[in-house]
């Protein structure tokens, strides 16, 4: 039997207050930054170039915009969810209240793809950038301390990412409110430096780098034309995953029902606006096709301008992007877990509370060792599309999950309300189940073998634990034994 968890008990959840459970401290303002925090990262700094030189061209404004309008359709589902059960867990909830227990337990099985994993690959890219820094200074790491040995030969551990992730994961167990002020901190330093990209490099756009905008397709389909842009919005899609880490800090947010849907909203509309703004600046500057094979087209881009001294602060606002990416992914993987663990689905472990800091500090300990494993061992550039295809199946439920909850709980109140139901939930699952299909099959056969993994993990250990499974199984007390005479 598959069970499915009332709204009315996860609300209850969610109301709940006192040491074993999360401290509300988030605002809406701190919610939106956490948004951008986890949004503005790799894809402005790096996929920018690629999505222009190898498919869209200067059009790559229109590949965002494609891509912002497949993500607010998934980010409106998201936004009805969190604002209704403003609990932690993100999709992993929506899914046990929608499509029962086991739909939840694969989903929260995948968002370790997203979450963990996603963490791990922005370690590794914070490690390279961060050796950049510290060569603009004359300084060079060894080479056994910089690259993992399955990575490059004479290779040993990539210690610069194993530090930003264990720094974070101890900046974590300290509470979320101090972890929101650096994740602020962060965004103020990225976002300042990507206005002033736009606003010192605008005046020197060449329009003829703008033509023809749109450049003739090649006659390979996704070589630009009209394809090209769909494929630079596929490619740049993955520029905007983590809007959703904001819906898993639910638990922790000072009034859900109307920061929830602020926060997911919010940030992907500040995130639309700059990265359009961006790209237009950095097609403008440079031709499109010098970008070809670029890891830091951005850079290669403003040294037109003469302004010299920001390709320090470029290098600047790159590591606090990718530092505040790393921290809310890492928050968000340790809140599934934790929502997972008081459900019973997994051990207790990962539900405990620090009595002093009220945060999950032994999944955090957890992720943070299992996280730099791979950070600092793994090529984990494989690993890359299993994030996307993972973060993009979750997506896919949360779409699905609003459909299925109209039927069965119309009447629930939702203090937020996802708009053109069903069109709009459809459209994010068409949006998510194409860019999917357009992964290599070596992604579909890890995403296959991880699940298997999962699923064999839930029989053997979490459908027998199931807290709500087990709700009717109430053991008898044994009268005690009478005393003799």
């Amino acid at each position: 039997m598959n069970l499915k968890k009332p709204i009315d008990v996860l609300i209850a959840e969610s109301a709940e207050s006192g040491e074993g459970t999360l401290k509300r401290t988030l605002s809406s303002t701190s919610l939106v930054a956490l948004g951008i925090g986890a949004i503005i990262g790799a894809g402005l700094f790096s996929l920018t170039g690629i999505a222009a030189a190898d498919h869209a061209g200067p059009a790559v404004t229109l590949s965002f915009v494609l891509a912002a309008v497949g993500c607010a359709f998934a980010g409106l589902c998201y936004a009805e969810f969190a604002s209704m059960i403003p609990v932690a867990g993100s999709a992993y909830t929506y899914s046990y209240a929608t499509m029962g227990e086991f739909m939840a337990w694969v989903i929260g099985w995948d968002l370790v793809l997203e979450y963990a994993l996603g963490a791990a690959t922005v370690g590794v890219s914070w490690s390279g950038y961060f050796n950049k820094l510290l060569h603009e200074f004359g300084v060079e790491m060894p080479l056994y301390l910089t690259k993992s040995f399955a990575e490059a030969d004479g290779g040993g551990i990539n210690l610069p990412a194993v530090v930003i992730v264990s720094l974070l994961s101890l900046m974590l167990i300290r509470g979320t409110k101090e972890s929101a002020s650096l994740n602020n901190i962060l965004v103020v330093v990225k976002v300042a430096v990507v206005i002033l990209f736009i606003a010192l490099g605008w005046k020197f756009i060449n329009p003829a780098n703008h033509t023809p905008y749109i450049p003739e397709n090649t006659g390979v389909k996704g070589e630009f034309g009209i394809s090209g842009i769909a494929a630079g919005a596929a490619l740049v899609f993955f520029a905007f995953i983590g809007f959703d880490a904001v819906s898993t800090a639910a638990q922790e947010a000072k009034n859900p029902q109307k920061g929830m849907p602020i926060g997911i909203l919010g940030s992907l509309v500040v995130c639309t606006i700059l990265y359009v703004l961006f790209a237009h600046v950095m097609t403008g500057l440079v031709p499109f096709s010098i970008f070809k094979g670029d890891a830091s087209p951005a850079a290669t881009a403003f040294k037109v301008t003469g302004y010299s001294w920001l390709q320090m602060g470029l290098i600047i606002a790159i590591l606090a992007g990718y530092t505040s990416v790393i921290l809310v992914m890492l928050m968000g993987q340790s809140r599934v877990f934790y929502t997972m663990s008081k459900d019973g689905l997994l051990p207790k472990f990962f539900s405990s509370i620090h009595s002093k800091f009220r945060t999950p500090f032994k999944t955090n300990i957890f992720f943070m060792v299992f996280v730099s494993i791979f950070a600092g061992f793994v090529p984990v550039t494989d690993l890359g599309h299993m994030v996307s295809i993972g973060t993009l199946f979750a997506f896919s439920l949360v779409c699905i999950g609003v459909m299925l909850l109209r039927k069965t709980d119309p009447d629930r109140p939702r203090p937020f309300k996802t708009p053109l139901v069903p069109f709009v939930p459809i459209m994010g699952v068409v949006v998510c189940v194409y860019l999917m299909s357009s992964l290599p099959l070596e992604a579909w056969i890890r995403l296959a073998i991880w699940m298997a993994l999962g699923i064999a993990i839930y029989f053997f250990y979490g459908k027998g634990n199931s807290v709500l499974r087990n709700k009717g199984k109430v053991v008898q007390p044994v009268d005690p034994p009478k005393p003799e005479l």
